[in-house]
């Protein structure tokens, strides 16, 4: 059964959504299966730690700002990484996400492997801590309740140098009432 949600699209929180982890989140969906859930990483929530500090051999590739990404609340102990690379070719220690045109050169990265193996190929990437994850089902439910607007992602959403505009940037880029939505205020009462 289909229900909309696949790899490579983005999930925007609506102003709606207040849960601190994810307020005014942008979540690149990394994984789905109808039966067997969602993995996501957001992609605006830089911290104060620097990728050297945590990944030494990694930081020279990373795409500024070099610091680790909150990527979710869940396993924050554990780190993944997100590159993306030239051409077709599907080098070891890292596997491309299966989504649309628009992100089909980004892919997951091997963390494990050498460093010096995706080297001379990265073009971008990003470390962070953590992942957000939904059960089978529990994606649907929170959009059709209006937590989550789902919207083509871009390549660049996911290396943003401002992370803190993607909110803003990426609901304005979809026109129309999704443009208005973006400018929606941070604290509504102060108006």
């Amino acid at each position: 059964m289909e229900d909309g949600i696949r790899v490579g699209l983005l999930l925007v929180a609506t102003p709606q959504l207040e849960d601190p982890n994810f307020r005014r989140s942008v979540v690149l969906v990394v994984e789905h299966d109808v039966d067997g859930g969602t993995l996501g990483v957001v992609l605006n929530r830089p911290t104060e730690i620097p990728v050297d500090r945590v990944l030494p051999p990694w930081a020279e590739l990373v795409t500024g700002p070099s610091v680790v990404f909150q990527g979710g609340p869940v396993a924050l102990d554990n780190a993944l990484a997100l590159a993306r690379l030239p051409g077709e070719d599907e080098p070891l220690g890292w596997r491309a996400l299966e989504g649309g045109s628009e992100v089909a050169r980004v892919g997951l990265v091997d963390l494990e492997a050498p460093p010096g193996l995706l080297a001379p190929e990265v073009l971008q990437l990003r470390v962070f801590a953590g992942y957000a994850g939904w059960s089978a089902g529990q994606l649907r439910g929170e959009i059709e309740d209006g937590a989550w607007y789902l919207v083509p992602a871009e390549a660049g959403d996911v290396f943003a140098g401002d992370p803190d505009r993607l909110w803003q940037e990426v609901l304005r880029r979809q026109g129309g009432d999704l443009a208005f939505v973006s400018t929606f205020p941070e604290d509504p009462t102060l108006n």
